[in-house]
């Protein structure tokens, strides 16, 4: 598998030059990241990729001592599911 590199607003998963997979989020206020994106080419699905993106933007909110909006479907089901994000989850 590749690298994960972090972009303006997104980390990719880079494979030989080629991005396979990201999650985008954007800064809905100086507190707040909102995950609005993720995509997982389908040669890496089941492999946990759009889960390790995530993880990657919950380190950022962290660093940041910023709390997470998970907009799109994916991120919202991994929240829901995994505890450990409770602590960056912004609930309103």
């Amino acid at each position: 598998m590749g690298s994960i590199e972090q972009k303006d607003g997104a980390f990719v998963l880079v494979e030989n030059g080629k991005e396979l997979a990201e999650v985008t989020y954007m800064e809905r206020d100086e507190h707040v990241l909102m995950i609005d994106h993720t995509f997982v080419s389908e040669s890496l699905r089941g492999q946990h990729v759009g889960e390790q993106l995530v993880d990657r933007v919950v380190q950022l909110a962290r660093e940041r001592n910023a709390k997470i909006d998970p907009v799109c479907e994916f991120a919202q089901a991994l929240f829901r599911r995994k505890k450990e994000y409770a602590d960056v989850w912004k609930q309103d």
